[in-house]
């Protein structure tokens, strides 16, 4: 299985860089694709059509990113919220239902364009709280890990 986080925006705080770096190597047995896009810059208070427009043009660009055939999932405020043996499931399952490729899409601090979600098989938050997009790489990657210990049966996941 090969797994594409398409992400808007860099990371920029070490701390950050070095947690996501930690969780890779753990993960060492996936091939993992990390594509950084940049997000649109906006005014100091963009108005709701700066925000849409710009919205549309990171979805056009996750688009390209986005592997054909994949199972889709977008990180999102609205999506299901799952534990992770839930998780775990979900990708089990989509491991048999034969899909090779699994992208996670990571907005902005603006979220993802309405065209990306329709296209998703799956909308996911990952928790009610507010976190920053960029602490959102560190907890799907640990999450993506805590599934596959599950998977194998590993002490990992008490």
């Amino acid at each position: 299985m090969t797994i594409n986080i398409i992400a808007l925006g860099k990371l920029k705080e070490r701390y950050l860089h070095d947690a996501c770096k930690e969780y890779l190597k753990r993960l060492s047995f996936l091939k993992i694709n990390i594509i950084e896009i940049s997000p649109i810059r906006l005014s100091e208070s963009p108005s709701e059509n700066e925000i849409l427009i710009a919205l549309q043009k990171e979805g056009n660009e996750i688009s390209k990113h986005m592997a054909k055939g994949s199972y889709t999932i977008c990180l999102c405020i609205e999506g299901m919220q799952m534990d992770s043996q839930a998780l775990a499931n979900t990708i089990e399952k989509i491991s048999c239902d034969n899909f090779s490729n699994v992208n996670f899409i990571i907005g902005s601090s603006y979220g993802i364009s309405e065209a990306i979600k329709q296209k998703a098989n799956m909308l996911l938050s990952l928790s009610k709280m507010t976190f920053p997009h960029q602490l959102a790489r560190v907890m799907l990657l640990e999450q993506v890990y805590r599934a596959f210990s599950i998977i194998k049966g590993s002490k990992y996941h008490k």
